[in-house]
């Protein structure tokens, strides 16, 4: 009676290949790369766990024309356990010229969230308890915001893409499931070891009330313009390989495999990320070699 646990969850959707996939989490990434970029990604974390998370996720951004304001859009679908998340996000930037090299975004993003709560999943003692109850498509709404110092070679982002903390699950008004504010940070640089290679370190912070600073650094490798080869470290939580293959001008395939470094290990065989990446460029002078970000 006297002890005390303390544990932490996870709440948004985690992703080891963040570069790839900035748009969820800072809008103000929108038409950054100056072409019609589609990107569709799949996750099964911590395989062999019962009810461990899985996440889809499919978005598309793009510039408006030849102007300074980029448009996305994405679909993210979270299973973990007997919860399931459908979040529809709309991404609005406009972007403003500060050097002739350096780029400043700002970015708004208006998310609709469909929340699924499936009771029979916790196996309940008393089966049709009045205080354990079905969820389907529970709706809320949120809004977020993003800044992105960026160049060819170097980007810097700050963004919250949830402001309103929504109660998803009560229970005599006590919030059971409450949506938290997370705040994001990334940076990183690509620097020219010779003609053929070139090495991108990055780092990547998640900081989230009621749960511990999360922290990832990576470093990948452009070989050729065609190969990617890297490695990723979670602060206290996993180490990743990171494989990634240019197959044609617009198309870019990639692979992701974290190993867990905490007791977890015990209980699951890693997780798995793959993803694709199709562009259509409407300018090719816009982007002369292929960006890690």
């Amino acid at each position: 009676m006297f002890t005390v646990v303390v544990s932490y969850a996870q709440q948004d959707a985690q992703f080891t290949q963040y570069m790839y996939n900035t748009i969820n989490i800072n809008s103000a990434y929108a038409g950054s790369r100056g072409a019609l970029s589609v990107f569709a990604l799949h996750r099964t974390q911590w395989v062999g766990l019962d009810g461990a998370p899985v996440t889809n996720t499919l978005s598309m951004n793009t510039p408006i024309n030849n102007s300074n304001v980029g448009l996305g859009i994405s679909f993210i679908n979270d299973k973990i356990g007997p919860s399931e998340e459908n979040a529809i996000s709309i991404d609005l930037s406009y972007t403003i010229h500060t050097s002739a090299i350096y780029k400043l975004s700002f970015g708004i993003k208006g998310t609709a969230n469909l929340f699924n709560l499936d009771v029979s999943k916790l196996n309940p003692e008393v089966q049709g308890d009045p205080k354990f109850q079905n969820l389907n498509n529970q709706f809320s709404p949120n809004v977020g915001a993003g800044l992105y110092f960026h160049s060819n070679k170097t980007y810097v982002g700050l963004s919250v893409p949830n402001f309103i903390e929504s109660k998803h699950y009560n229970d005599n008004d006590i919030s059971i499931f409450k949506e938290r504010i997370n705040y994001y940070f990334i940076a990183g640089h690509v620097f020219d070891l010779n003609e053929s290679i070139k090495f991108k370190p990055s780092l990547f912070s998640k900081l989230t009330q009621g749960a511990p600073l999360q922290v990832d650094v990576s470093g990948n490798f452009l070989i050729n313009n065609k190969f990617v080869i890297g490695a990723a470290y979670r602060w206290s939580a996993a180490v990743s390989a990171l494989l990634g293959f240019q197959i044609y001008d617009g198309l870019f395939a990639g692979y992701g495999y974290d190993l867990e470094t905490t007791k977890l290990e015990n209980y699951n065989s890693g997780s798995h990320e793959i993803f694709l990446r199709f562009e259509l460029f409407k300018n090719h002078n816009k982007i002369t070699s292929p960006r890690f970000f």
